[in-house]
Order: structure tokens, then sequence, then C-alpha cells
């Protein structure tokens, strides 16, 4: 009996068998029946292989894993795993690069196209997409929600112009980090750190910056000065900055997804054809309508946080309202009747009959939209 055999009759899901390479080498016995799918395109080496319970393995892209200790409930969505550790509820999105002497604690996570090597993240470290983050140490927070996080497209520079990598940083302390109680590290995206360094708990750095220097002092902003210099001032944990400006914007952009929403309803809906049927128009209206809902939690939580009194209840039944209604007949009926025109002159081609709108049609549109936004504001 083939190993691809004795996993699948051990209980482990993999709904194309023969995609799946399973090397000579690897302990079956080490491999958990229970709860573990492995999807198309899983490649598993090294006699050190262990995956228990609940994990799930390639269900992005292809993965390579190679001597890998894999926890329960992993998830590694895509990409190449080669002597790391993934301890409860690690996750790593597809593209991942993840070598040697990595660490992933419980509930630490990689978002997609990240590059880890010789890293250590401790429970509850979150990194970004587009990342470069080897010979690193990060620890820092208390939860999921109180996490250490590195914002996208940063990296850890760790090679030096004297062809050396004495460069190791550490974010943190290991002492006090493994007691999972101290402020959060943040290391804004499109940033980066030059090893080695050491940034101690609370220490944030917006995005863009290049941080360049030790910071021992804990709860501090690191800021760009210039091209070369960076300035340390103290920090206090949950500030949020122009409260009213934050609220402005999340209105705006609630109200521009509610406008959204409302042209799908009430104008895309008119071009269902066989390139659009009606599932896609449902689709669409069923994904708008999560971000809608994504976007109204997130502010409930700001708003909480901030301790900060603003009448949301009141913002979901305009939203509510205007996802029911066209929103001011007056301006919507005379630019429908435009849209059904020009779909008898041009057929279902959206984008054909959008770009045959005159400049007096599209006004009419436009100032119909700008109601329905006006309305939420």
């Amino acid at each position: 009996m083939s190993k691809i055999d004795q996993l699948i009759k051990k209980g482990v899901k993999i709904a194309a068998p023969c995609s799946i390479e399973i090397g000579d080498e690897v302990n079956i016995d080490d491999i958990s029946g229970e709860g573990v799918t492995l999807y198309a395109g899983v490649k598993i080496f090294g006699e050190s292989t262990v995956i228990l319970k609940n994990c799930s393995i390639g269900y992005e892209a292809p993965v390579t894993i190679d001597n890998c200790q894999i926890g329960v409930n992993v998830k590694l969505a895509g990409g190449y795993f080669n002597n790391a550790v993934f301890l409860k509820k690690a996750s790593a999105g597809s593209c991942a690069h993840v070598r040697e002497a990595t660490i992933l604690e419980e509930e630490a996570s990689i978002a997609h196209t990240v590059g880890l090597k010789h890293t250590i993240l401790f429970p509850y470290v979150a990194l970004g997409s587009l990342i470069n983050f080897c010979d690193c140490l990060m620890t820092g927070g208390a939860s999921i929600k109180n996490h250490s996080e590195v914002g996208s497209s940063f990296i850890h520079f760790n090679y030096t112009p004297a062809q050396d990598k004495a460069t190791p940083s550490i974010f943190g302390d290991v002492f006090n980090g493994v007691m999972l109680n101290k402020n959060p590290i943040f290391l804004g995206g499109q940033g980066g750190v030059v090893g080695p360094c050491r940034l101690a708990f609370g220490t944030v750095t917006p995005a863009g910056t290049i941080c360049r220097k030790d910071e021992y002092v804990e709860n501090r902003l690191v800021i760009n000065v210039g091209a070369e210099k960076t300035v340390s001032i103290p920090y206090k944990k949950k500030i949020f900055g122009d409260v009213k400006r934050i609220i402005t914007n999340n209105v705006n952009y609630l109200a521009n997804l509610t406008a959204l929403y409302v042209w799908y309803k009430n104008i895309r809906a008119n071009f269902i054809s066989q390139e659009f049927t009606k599932q896609i128009l449902s689709g669409l209206l069923q994904k708008t309508d999560m971000a809608i809902s994504e976007r109204i939690k997130r502010f409930k939580e700001f708003l909480n946080n901030a301790n900060f009194f603003y009448d949301i209840a009141e913002l979901e039944d305009i939203i509510s309202e205007k996802k029911k209604t066209a929103a001011d007949i007056k301006y919507y009926e005379p630019f429908l009747k435009t849209i059904e025109q020009n779909i008898t002159a041009y057929g279902k081609d959206y984008i054909k009959v959008i770009k045959n709108l005159n400049e007096e049609q599209r006004q009419a549109g436009i100032l119909w939209l700008n109601r329905v936004i006006r309305d939420i504001l």
C-alpha cells in the first residue's frame, strides 16, 4: 500500500491523490488522520516531519513541507516550508518562503508572500504581505486583538556591504515576552529595520520609517527626520489622532459603498445576460454588503476604543434604507430611462452603454449617486 493510500486510510482528506508526493523517508505515523486536509499539489518530505490534527495544507496554492513540525489547527495556504515549527493555530498565506530555524508560536501569522529564515514569532505576532523578515525575534502583545504587527512591504535589512550577517534584530525580549502581558510593537508598512537592532516593547514606527538605531525605552514613537536621522518621542498607547477626521472618512467610505450597492442593484441589474447572470449580480450585492458590514464593525470597535460617542445606529438605519430604495426617484428615473435606451441601442454591453452616455446624461447619474452619498453624510 502506498503512503498516500495509508494516509487516506488513516482519515486524511486527499481529493486529488495523484497530485500528492510523499517522500520515502516520511513516517506516516507522524501525520495525524484526524481533520487533516492535503489539497492538490502538496509535497511532504523529511524524516522529522510531523503534522498533527486539524491542519489545512495547500488550500490556496501548492505546498512543499520538508522536515517541519506542525501543531494542531495550523493553516499553510501555499509555499515552501523547510525546517520550521508551527504551533497551534499558526498560519501562513500563499507564496510563503519559510526556511530553517523558523518558529511561529501559537496564533502567529504571516500573510501572502512573506520570507522568513531564522525567524521566531511569539504568540499572536502578525506579519502582513510582501515582507522579508529574516534573522528576527519578535514578541509583545497579550491576545489576538492586542498583538505585535509588521506592516506590508516591510524589510529587515540583514546583510551588510562588508558581506556579513551579524545582523539579528530583537523586538521586545524573551524574558518578558514569554509572559504575554507586554505592550505590542508596531512596525509600519513600506518601512524597515537595519539590523542588528533592538526595539523595546510598545515601540511604534510609522509607515515608511527606516529604523537604524536601537530604542531601549518602552512605548516610544520612532520617526524618520530626513534621510538618515530618526527621533524618538513618547507614545501613549491607543492614540487615535484626529478622531473627527477618522469618523468623517469612515462615514464617507460607508456612504460610497452604499452608493455602489445602489448602483449594482438598480443599474447593473439591467444587464442580466449569459455573460452577466443573476448569480453574478447576486455576488456583487453580497460582497458589497459584506464590505459595508465589515466597515461598520470596525467603525464600532474604533468608537468604543476611542471612548467617543457617535450615533452609529442612526447611520446603520440610513444605510439600510438607501439599500432598499433607489433614493431620490426624480433623479434616478430619468437616468434609468437613459440606461434602458442605451441598452436598446447597444445591447447589454455594460462598458459600451456607459461610454456612450453624453455629458448631460453622465451628470444626471452623478447627481443621483451623489444624493445617495450626501443623505448619509
